[in-house]
């Protein structure tokens, strides 16, 4: 285990831009106890337990209750990864949490989570692009620490779409779970070990998936479905490309966990091994901004993460938005 505090000097210390590069010091997760299996959704829905695997992959997924608060649930993966990089919360310069399900319209979800953990001094904010949510605000912790902005960022991916589902729509009611991961960004030496982030946004694809305010998720499957296949593929080949890298260099692939089969045509477009992608919705669901450090968390216990394996992280969703980034593994 890395320990961010043996490369990450005091925030306030000056620094220069490119003086610093940035790595992942630790991943944790942090899921619901309440699990809900595929039985009762099929039973609601008209249609069998396995119609609902072979069109999702998925086999459970978990809820929170209705006591329960995502700012509580992204504060347990945070302190989970705090304590294993060996980051007191009091070092923290900045909380970022992707997330789409703040539990008020404001208070935002970040300050909340950063009051839960300690972490005093530290700013926050949340980060909003849906799926793409945890990538999009790993680009930008690392590029606050690369910036000498920062020397400790904490970055959670929560969401509880549970309570944004409806329950009768054979499109939605069974693909979406709640849950919530976390990584700790430390200052190393340049270069660093986080690998350029490519983004990207069509916004002609927003009709697509939609959840206005008060409004359960509409997601039309078969536009989102082709277009999740081909901006996670291109976005893969493109940050590949500006790592120097080729697909053959990259140990392991961590994608949004959207949808077994997107997980697989991805796999199949870019001719990778399955050994290589890895692949958790089946225990999970569709957790939106929190399934990448939830795959990355799960990829670990598996030990299929080791120190200086390179790592794609990719990831789509509504918007449309998209990203992916290749990293040099140290969270081991």
């Amino acid at each position: 285990m890395l320990d961010a505090r043996t490369f990450a000097s005091p925030a306030s210390a000056p620094a220069r831009a490119g003086e610093h590069g940035a790595a992942i010091a630790s991943v944790a997760q942090a899921l619901p106890d309440r699990v809900i299996d595929n039985r009762g959704i099929a039973e609601r829905l008209g249609v069998s337990e396995e119609w609902i695997v072979a069109r999702t992959g998925i086999h459970e997924r978990r809820h929170l209750a209705t006591d329960e608060r995502l700012d509580e649930l992204a504060a347990a993966a945070g302190d989970a990864a705090l304590e294993r990089a060996g980051v007191e919360p009091a070092d923290v310069d900045l909380v970022l949490v992707g997330t789409t399900t703040a539990d008020e319209l404001t208070p935002s979800a970040a300050p909340l989570v950063a009051h839960r953990l300690g972490a005093t001094a530290a700013g926050a904010m949340d980060v909003g692009a849906a799926c793409t949510a945890f990538v999009s605000a790993l680009a930008l912790g690392a590029a606050m620490i690369e910036a000498g902005r920062a020397a400790t960022v904490l970055v959670v991916g929560a969401d509880v779409l549970s309570r944004h589902v409806d329950p009768d729509d054979r499109r939605t009611a069974a693909l979406f779970g709640d849950g919530a991961g976390a990584i700790v960004l430390a200052r190393t030496a340049p270069p660093g070990a986080i690998g350029p982030v490519v983004l990207g946004a069509d916004g002609a694809g927003a009709p697509h998936i939609v959840a206005r305010r008060g409004e359960a998720i509409e997601m039309a499957g078969q536009e989102t479905f082709r277009n999740a296949v081909r901006r996670l593929s291109e976005a893969t080949l493109a940050a590949v490309a500006q790592a120097d890298l080729g697909l053959a260099d990259i140990d392991l692939f961590v994608y949004h966990q959207a949808n077994g089969r997107i997980l697989r045509a991805v796999g199949e477009q870019l001719e990778l091994e399955p050994e290589r992608v890895v692949d958790c919705i089946a225990r999970f669901g569709n957790t939106s901004a929190a399934t990448v450090p939830i795959a990355l968390s799960v990829a670990e216990a598996e030990g299929r993460l080791w120190s200086g394996a390179r790592v794609l992280m990719g990831a789509f969703g509504a918007g449309f938005t998209w990203g992916a980034t290749v990293v040099e593994w140290g969270a081991t």
